[in-house]
């Protein structure tokens, strides 16, 4: 009896407990998850149809200028890119490296204007940044026959953002797809 009782006594304060543990924890993402990113999509136009068509690179790292810090290191079959933008400047500049042999023949240069508005997130995560981006450029690497170059770039959604909303459509040269296979 005394076991059943106690048993009793556990089934009810138990729940109770973890509601009120629940009620009280933080809705807030202060980590890096919850930092907001640019995201760019890859497209080609074939030139016979003038169709828009997604694009694929067989290989891509992302380096940011001014600094070593390797943001995509050689992946694999990329077409779409998640890539952050500055806090410390109202500039981001990231290149391009298609070919891990040659990294200062084969590159493009993607030059991002952005406006950096800091907001009070909460008392746990202290101030955020909103990004709102202004202008993109494009400057392609010393090699005029690249097999990848960037032609154009076009702002789709100026604001940085968590939930994969994509900010940039990247557009390459046409690659006949009969030759890359």
């Amino acid at each position: 009896m005394k076991n059943l009782t106690y048993l009793l006594l556990c089934l009810l304060i138990f729940p109770g407990i973890m509601i009120i543990n629940g009620s009280c924890s933080d809705e807030n993402d202060c980590s890096l998850t919850g930092r907001p990113m640019m995201y760019c999509a890859l497209y080609t136009i074939d030139p016979e149809t003038q169709k828009v068509l997604k694009d694929t690179l067989e290989q891509l790292t992302v380096t940011a200028l001014g600094t070593d810090e390797v943001i995509i290191n050689q992946e694999k079959n990329v077409h779409k890119l998640q890539l952050p933008l500055r806090y410390t400047g109202n500039t981001t500049v990231f290149v391009f490296h298609y070919d891990p042999a040659q990294p200062s023949l084969y590159t493009d240069t993607l030059y991002i204007t952005q406006q950096n508005t800091p907001y009070f997130q909460s008392m746990e995560c202290g101030y955020m940044m909103k990004q709102s981006i202004l202008t993109a450029q494009i400057t392609n690497g010393k090699q005029a026959d690249q097999p990848e170059k960037m032609e154009s770039v076009e702002i789709k959604n100026k604001e940085a953002n968590t939930n994969e909303i994509q900010n940039l459509q990247i557009f390459y040269k046409y690659r006949d797809r009969a030759e890359t296979n």
